[in-house]
């Protein structure tokens, strides 16, 4: 199923003219209007309890209507609207009514301070929503709006939307990179802050990729694109972001579901509070009980709940973005709470991916001549572990091959120096009787063994590396409770036992392919109906497994297409120890939702009785509505000022 593209230049121009997702205004004159309300309330009572002669009911009430209307207004015509759609029992609704009928009565300070203090609760939700969307902001803010493309033998200023794949572009010092490429100059130096939530600046050397949005540290330089601006990282992640809040957990949708239902029974309970008592109670008093109605009806009204559970969701979000954590929705912010059981690959994920050379062993040569008899046979080779061994540093002099063929599955054979080399494994060696040491056969990691002139020259041993903080990751997965972590490779068995060992894993399988992660994944699901797994992988090659666990987690940087699409959630450094954060703010945002829950229920039980009682006025309702709302929405922002480090 496609998912709905966002229009970046809709989001841009909303967010330029003053406007957040919800259609509400940001500056100044959002808050004119409560301001006029506010003032015309506080004189009204001043009035009122000074008893001035010619402030009497007719002009109360002008007054009174007057300060009404600029808070009013809007939430009647809302009211009504939502009535045309035939959503009749609504918030707006409740209010409308609740105020309206205080005016009825002759209460009319109590109407104007209901109503004006729902517009506050409105006002500060609309600045909890801003607060939470600092993060996409700043994506915004990143967003190229030039590129100086190479055509015509000249570089000329375009937008970057009219950029094909494979043209030069050129960015120069503290400017953005306006599209996904790879850097053609010797080297670069980017703050990709925006994008990874890292402040660190990243080098890129030659031949490396470049992400649209990171900015320019260092010096002129040169890419050439590889993208098409719409397909871009800033616009991936961008995309992301927008329609994670699209998708609800379980328990804002019960909340919506509830709100639909509770909100007609509260409207019939309000009517049964005002008629009812007259065929029970002998002194009975209209006027009092419909006082008491519109308090109920004021108390019950669910904005408290409306409002503040989405925004936790929405606040999580935001502060898991700004960490360099995209969660695809708020339902896997829920799910991955619940996560007891943690797979993880190998390879890409607590390893860096990257083979080093760990040891080098040379039998009867000096090492410097052994390894330039090994590095002269490694440059025919276009495989991971000689790239690795071609980094070794010997100086200027190098020894040439010749006649070099490749042996399938065993290793080279050529000529260097007028001597006959072997580079390979030990199926090699033995294939061409040539006796290695003992020593060999207890190495786990990945082994070049070589042979000079039918005699065993020695071996360099290369190995990946782990991540720095692979270590810490597992320790704090402890920690924060998962304590049932297993390992799966591709990579063969003894490697993977070891990298296991390091690391503290108990269980660890290697040699799998990537149906037999599958496989292994789906077998943990059907023995144990009360496991929650989590799997992480590199997002290539483990796209089956992060489809088919309840947490699909990808290591998958900001290059890997298959890792957006696939898992549910992406951490864009590759760092395995952004996992403990991400599950750190998922049980924080579900903390502060039911937090925000039982506060709103707490209060309005509460208050609910006292007023069918006859124990609160208005103004107690005020608070348990209004008063809640403010109060759960400040909670919800906290997960915006949380250090996760």
């Amino acid at each position: 199923m496609k998912k709905k593209k966002v229009n970046l230049k809709d989001i841009k121009s909303n967010s330029e003219n003053g406007h957040n997702h919800d259609g509400s205004s940001s500056g100044f004159k959002t808050y004119i209007p409560a301001v006029i309300s506010f003032t015309m309330l506080i004189i009204g009572i001043a009035l009122n309890y000074f008893d001035v002669d010619f402030f009497e009911k007719w002009t109360q009430i002008v007054w009174y209507t007057i300060a009404y209307l600029p808070v009013g207004y809007p939430v009647l015509k809302e009211g009504w609207r939502s009535i045309r759609r035939g959503d009749v029992f609504t918030e707006f609704f409740l209010m409308s009514i609740a105020t309206i009928g205080a005016f009825a009565i002759g209460e009319y300070p109590e109407g104007v301070a209901v109503m004006l203090f729902y517009s506050i609760g409105e006002l500060f939700q609309g600045a909890a929503v801003k607060r939470a969307k600092t993060n996409i902001k700043a994506l915004l803010d990143v967003r190229p709006n030039e590129a100086l493309v190479y055509r015509t033998n000249n570089y000329i200023s375009v937008s970057p939307e009219t950029v094909a794949i494979g043209e030069k572009v050129q960015v120069r010092v503290g400017e953005k990179v306006p599209l996904d490429g790879i850097l053609l100059s010797k080297k670069g130096s980017f703050n990709t802050a925006a994008l990874t939530g890292e402040s660190k600046p990243d080098s890129v050397l030659k031949g490396e990729r470049v992400f649209a949005g990171s900015i320019n540290m260092d010096g002129v330089i040169e890419i050439q694109t590889t993208k098409e601006f719409k397909d871009s990282s800033i616009a991936r992640i961008l995309d992301m972001v927008q329609n994670a809040t699209a998708r609800k957990s379980k328990t804002e949708l019960f909340i919506r579901k509830f709100a639909r239902v509770y909100t007609p029974i509260v409207v019939v309970l309000a009517i049964g509070v005002t008629f009812l008592p007259y065929f029970f109670i002998d002194n009975y008093v209209f006027r009092d009980w419909l006082y008491r109605a519109l308090i109920f009806l004021v108390i019950s009204c669910p904005c408290a709940l409306v409002i503040s559970i989405p925004l936790g969701y929405f606040g999580g979000l935001g502060a898991a973005s700004n960490n360099g954590i995209l969660f695809k929705g708020a339902s896997f912010l829920d799910a991955i709470t619940k996560v007891n059981t943690l797979v993880m690959d190998k390879t890409g994920t607590v390893t860096k991916g990257v083979f080093k050379i760990k040891k080098v062993k040379a039998i009867g040569y000096e090492e410097a001549e052994f390894m330039k008899y090994l590095m002269a046979m490694e440059e025919q080779s276009t495989h991971p572990i000689a790239k690795a061994i071609l980094e070794y540093k010997i100086g200027n002099e190098y020894f040439k091959a010749n006649k070099v063929s490749e042996i399938a599955g065993k290793g080279l054979k050529g000529t260097v120096n007028n001597k006959t080399v072997l580079v390979g494994n030990k199926s090699l060696m033995t294939t061409n009787n040539i006796q290695v040491t003992k020593e060999t056969e207890s190495i786990k990691e990945s082994i070049v063994l070589v042979a000079i002139d039918e005699v065993f020259a020695g071996y360099v041993v290369i190995a990946d590396e782990l991540k720095e903080d692979a270590k810490e990751t597992i320790i704090n997965l402890h920690k924060v409770g998962i304590t049932n972590i297993i390992m799966l490779s591709g990579d063969k068995d003894s490697i993977t036992q070891k990298v296991a060992s390091e690391l503290n894993i108990e269980q660890a399988k290697g040699g799998l392919l990537p149906e037999d992660k599958l496989n292994e994944v789906e077998l943990l699901q059907k023995n144990s109906e009360s496991s929650k797994i989590a799997f992480i992988g590199d997002g290539i090659n483990d796209a089956p497994v992060l489809a088919a666990s309840d947490v699909g987690i990808a290591m998958g940087g900001l290059g890997s297409d298959v890792a957006i699409e696939t898992a549910d959630v992406i951490i864009q450094t590759d760092q395995p120890s952004k996992v403990v954060k991400a599950i750190n703010i998922g049980r924080s945002t579900r903390k502060i939702v039911w937090q925000n829950i039982g506060l709103a229920f707490g209060v309005k039980v509460i208050v609910l009785i006292l007023g069918a009682g006859g124990l609160a006025t208005m103004w107690e309702a005020v608070f348990a509505d209004v008063g809640v709302a403010l109060l759960a929405i400040l909670n919800a922002v906290r997960l915006q000022k949380m250090k996760w480090d």
